[in-house]
């Protein structure tokens, strides 16, 4: 491309030097030869007068040394008597005499002669002559081509220099730009360019960036997408583990147990390697250098604009499906749900996927026959859900919350709660529960249109006498 265009500017610049060089140097030439024969002519036009007055030879040679440029002044006196040297050939003598008319031309010695007649007393003809030499006629063109050239010549150096320069920058971005679109391409979603070069360049950098934001997002929420699927099934296993340990000690329990616990197995790697980076080669690298890109998908599984749920219907089905799983393992199962309006926005497996998430870990963390309870309240300006068992507890709450932070979990359960309550605007709060044990505490936002009969509907609340007690 630097050659391309270096070639252009230099054509480009030869072409209009030559355009203008040329006249220039011709004109030169002409007005050189011009001013050398204007010169030529005032000497001998400044002897006519004399040789009206006088033909006396020291008279006409002390007029001549007195003139400018009189170096090749002759004159022809009507007696055949010539002063100077003559460089006029006979025949053009002869016709400025016999012709009585000024003669101005080229000679073929070289150079050019001026013949100026001059008419005498008793009709005598005298004849002024004055020879320009070839030097004379061309005196300075010389140096004057020799600068013009010079300046054409610094012109075409400049232009093809600018050229190179403009090109270089272009070349230098179009680099960067295919490297980092290579680097790209191999799995570096760190990679980025600055945007610089002429205005088209600029805004393709601004696209790359934008480009590779987008595919650093996308993984992301493929990522997210790949584990909180994969931790949802868990719900399923618990039933189906349940189910085994129902059918009483047979060859073909302990084969649907087998079974069960290596799918269990794998769900668990899935999950693992779907939230470890450095399992995902170079893009998960890059993921894990650029940061946190959790924000990127605020709910569990991507909600839209316009998804909205009643919350305490989805967690009193759900609360219905662990209370049998509670029962087989003799656990009390305590619910308790507002009556009021509780509309969040969130999709109906949004909530559902909370709500398993926190009661799964119930059953995952503490032993069988340990209680827990559900309640689900209404303010003037969110949802409240809180699930507390009467297990250990967790010893430190805010470590929880981090994601992979407990030894044998992801951590991606209480990451889906906090994403969905993130989502509405709420919170997620881990302390020690009334029964002893863990209390996790949820707030979601009320869903626009909610919070406008909040005062309402919590008046109507203590007019009912509040909640209802489901029994375990």
């Amino acid at each position: 491309m630097r050659r391309s265009l270096a070639g252009v500017a230099l054509a480009v610049t030869s072409m209009v030097a030559l355009s203008f060089l040329i006249p220039l140097a011709v004109l030169v030439m002409s007005l050189a030869r011009e001013q050398s024969i204007t010169a030529a002519e005032q000497p001998a036009a400044a002897m006519a007068p004399i040789l009206t007055l006088t033909t006396d030879p020291d008279d006409l040679r002390e007029s001549m040394a007195g003139l400018d440029r009189a170096e090749h002044l002759a004159i022809h006196l009507p007696d055949a008597r010539e002063l100077g040297t003559s460089h006029a050939p006979a025949e053009l003598l002869e016709r400025a005499k016999q012709g009585r008319e000024s003669i101005s031309q080229d000679v073929p010695g070289g150079g050019w002669i001026y013949l100026q007649p001059v008419v005498l007393p008793h009709d005598r003809v005298a004849v002024v002559e004055n020879f320009v030499p070839e030097d004379d006629l061309t005196r300075g063109v010389a140096a004057s081509w020799t600068v013009m050239l010079v300046l054409a010549v610094g012109l075409l150096i400049g232009s093809v220099l600018v050229a190179d320069r403009l090109g270089a920058k272009v070349v230098r971005s179009s680099k960067e730009l295919a490297q980092a679109s290579y680097v790209l391409g191999e799995g570096n979603l760190s990679t980025r360019v600055v945007p610089m070069g002429p205005r088209e360049l600029r805004d393709a950098g601004v696209a790359f960036n934008a480009m590779a934001d987008r595919m650093t997002e996308l993984l992301a929420i493929e990522r997210e997408l790949v584990a909180d699927l994969s931790h949802r099934l868990r719900t399923p296993l618990t039933a189906l583990h349940l189910a085994t340990e129902r059918m009483g000690p047979s060859l073909e329990s302990g084969r649907v147990e087998a079974a069960v616990g290596a799918l269990e197995a794998e769900l668990q790697a899935i999950i693992t390697t779907a939230r470890t980076p450095l399992a995902m080669g170079p893009m998960g690298r890059a993921l894990r250098e650029a940061g946190d890109t959790r924000a990127v998908t605020p709910v569990a599984h991507g909600k839209t604009a316009g998804e909205r749920c009643e919350a305490a219907e989805v967690i009193r089905r759900r609360a219905g499906f662990w209370a049998v799983l509670a029962e087989q393992q003799g656990r009390s199962c305590s619910l308790r749900i507002a009556e009021e309006d509780t509309t969040v926005d969130l999709a109906h497996d949004d909530v559902a996927a909370v709500v398993d998430a926190l009661v799964g870990n119930v059953f995952r963390y503490t032993t069988d026959g340990t209680a827990f309870a559900i309640v689900v309240d209404r303010t003037a300006q969110a949802v409240e859900l809180l699930v507390e068992d009467a297990g250990p507890g967790i010893p430190d709450p805010d470590q929880a919350l981090t994601r992979g932070s407990s030894t044998g979990s992801t951590g991606l359960g209480l990451d889906i709660v906090r994403r969905a309550a993130t989502a509405t605007g709420g919170t997620v709060r881990i302390g020690r529960a009334a029964l002893g044990g863990a209390s996790v505490r949820v707030t979601f936002g009320l869903s626009t249109g909610s919070t406008d009969t909040a005062r309402r509907s919590l008046r109507g609340r203590r007019r009912r006498g509040g909640t209802r007690q489901q029994p375990d």
